[in-house]
């Protein structure tokens, strides 16, 4: 075994002895459910008809699908419903729709049909396109927007970077969080059989936000400290490279007690409006670097800074698989097996999601090492559902063939597939039908 692999093996186990020490237990499986995403934008034009959602739901259910999950609120913050509160989305890339369209009603009916799951997905702290110069943060709320800390060490409005197309909130800001709140509690009051609610985009746009003086004030308060060296008391730039500051774990473990405090409140509000509706998130699977993005999605028995050097020793405090029904992680990464890292010599694939960092060689940069870990750090307190993005394996159907198998192998929680779109223009129905039934 090479030096490499001897190193990524260990710290592995390391790892998993860590989880189990903290007093991890894995749960009894049951039988797995396989998910569908419906991507609001990707399939917009697709889902503007009542039968092209019953022919699609039908086909999902023929290929093995259990469970589809409906993207109702858009990352431009734009939701697919007759809303009071948020703006409602009804023409997207030429496609128009009526407002007394009601794509949720017709995916519940379908589905229940058919005995199938169905959930509504809600991306939270998002609110534009860049790209498009579209959502909230262009109209009604640019005040909410996050601002960003650059290298060249100025602090911009997110939209003003039309290198990244999210135009993202910020989590701390009070207005943001209640209003985002009082959508999810009308989406689950409006569909009170709808199976589930799963969020997404429940964090920081990045490492780089949110530097407003409302969050600098915010940390103030909650540290006890005087920041008056800000933001390079945080961290500091030299070049390209960031270099952490004397309060930048302490800014670390603030943010994720932000979004903790939100997962917090939106459960409590959401099991009040709906007492039967299955809570869940989606992040990434990258947990050594998810830190970036504020997010700590692991069991509060699980204690990253016996590992981590970006983790205070309270950081473990900020976990919240504990209020989470549903868990998908995103594994998304074309090397399948800690065997293929092992073959990869060091390379272990592009690496272009949010939060992910190309410094770490660990095997959970693997759809099996990236399991375990998320199994491991989760500690059995919510059944963990390997989550797959199509598009990263081109026009190779084994190679994604491979990764569906395993991803229902090593995950307690089945598989989610992202997205639809992806499924319909690559014509893999047969290929995913044949996967998901070799369980």
């Amino acid at each position: 075994m090479t030096k490499l692999s001897t190193l990524r093996t260990l710290t592995i186990t390391i790892i998993l002895f860590a989880a189990t020490v903290a007093g991890c237990a894995t749960k009894a499986e049951t039988t797995k459910p396989k998910y569908m995403w419906v991507d609001c934008e990707a399939n917009f034009a697709r889902m503007s008809s009542p039968d092209s959602i019953r022919y699609y739901t039908q086909k999902l259910k023929e290929t093995g699908i259990t469970d589809i999950v409906v993207d109702m609120k858009s990352i431009m913050g734009e939701v697919l419903y007759d809303s009071e509160i948020a703006p409602y989305m009804a023409e997207f890339d030429g496609c128009t729709r009526s407002r007394d369209y009601d794509m949720m009603r017709y995916f519940i009916d379908e589905g229940h049909k058919l005995g199938m799951r169905v959930h509504g997905s809600m991306n939270i702290f998002a609110g534009g396109h860049n790209f498009f110069n579209r959502g909230i943060i262009y109209g009604e709320h640019p005040e909410w927007q996050s601002m960003v800390y650059r290298p060249d060490g100025t602090i911009v409005p997110i939209s003003e970077i039309k290198t990244n197309y999210n135009g993202m909130l910020n989590p701390s800001n009070p207005e943001v969080r209640e209003y985002q709140k009082s959508i999810l509690v009308e989406f689950v009051t409006r569909y009170p059989d709808i199976d589930g609610i799963i969020f997404d985009r429940l964090r920081y746009d990045n490492i780089t936000s949110d530097f407003s003086e409302l969050s600098h004030r915010q940390f103030e308060e909650w540290s006890g400290k005087k920041v008056e060296n800000f933001p390079e008391d945080i961290f500091y730039w030299e070049g390209d490279e960031l270099q952490p500051g004397k309060y930048y774990k302490e800014w670390i473990e603030w943010r994720a007690t932000v979004i903790k405090s939100f997962v917090e409140e939106a459960h409590d509000a959401i099991r009040a409006a709906n007492p039967d509706v299955l809570i869940g998130d989606y992040t990434g699977a990258w947990y050594p670097t998810y830190y970036q993005l504020g997010v700590n999605w692991a069991s509060v028995k699980y204690d990253p800074s016996k590992q981590y050097d970006w983790a205070t020793p309270t950081y473990h405090n900020t976990g919240y698989a504990e209020l989470l029904d549903i868990y998908m992680t995103g594994l998304y990464y074309t090397l399948v097996t800690k065997e293929d890292v092992d073959k990869a010599n060091g390379v272990v694939g592009t690496r272009n999601e949010a939060g992910m960092d190309a410094t770490d060689p660990t095997y959970c940069y693997s759809v099996e090492g990236g399991a375990e870990l998320a199994k491991a750090i989760t500690c059995g307190v919510v059944p963990v559902c390997g989550s797959l993005y199509v598009r990263q394996y081109g026009d190779d159907g084994k190679l994604f063939a491979r990764a569906v198998r395993q991803a229902l192998k090593s995950n307690d929680g089945g598989v989610m597939i992202f997205d639809l779109v992806h499924i319909v223009e690559s014509d893999w129905w047969d290929l995913l039908e044949k996967s998901l039934k070799e369980e």
